[in-house]
């Protein structure tokens, strides 16, 4: 594993100094914050401590310690305070098409047997008519509320 070696300037450590003693930050920002200042080895490091030690104060797991000082060696303070972005792509399982069905199913008569259309049933009914794979119960509750089209009414 590479390890990644922290040097903070002075201005970068009066900027980390800030952030955890003033103002309004996010949790995640302060605690990046105080790690930064922790695991610095540079020339205007009070005291340097050791990542277990950091592990138990901040009661944070040592990836979380790995992680911040990869993020601000390789791109910088601003990218090593705030929240890194995903890289994980969603597929949307319900385009403008398959809402269309679903809410043209909703709006129709429930089957027999049935008073209304429940959540459970839509799902069911547009899997049975080939209009989508699978889908959950939870995916038409959000179309439908998107649409504000109510079951109970």
């Amino acid at each position: 594993m590479i390890k990644y070696k922290v040097t903070l300037s002075q201005e970068e450590r009066e900027q980390l100094k800030e952030i955890t003693r003033k103002g309004s930050h996010t949790a995640r920002k302060v605690i990046h914050s105080l790690i930064l200042l922790n695991v610095d080895e540079g020339r205007y490091s009070e005291d340097q401590q050791t990542n277990d030690e950091i592990c138990k104060v901040l009661k944070i797991g040592m990836r979380t310690i790995d992680r911040v000082k990869k993020r601000f060696v390789l791109e910088g303070i601003d990218a090593a305070l705030d929240i890194a972005p995903t890289s994980r792509v969603y597929r949307k399982r319900v385009d403008g098409e398959v809402e269309a069905h679903l809410i043209a199913i909703a709006c129709g008569k429930p089957p027999k047997g049935y008073a209304r259309w429940s959540l459970r049933l839509l799902a069911d009914r547009m899997v049975e008519l080939e209009y989508v794979d699978d889908i959950s119960h939870e995916t038409v509750r959000k179309v439908l509320k998107k649409t504000n089209l109510s079951l109970g009414k």
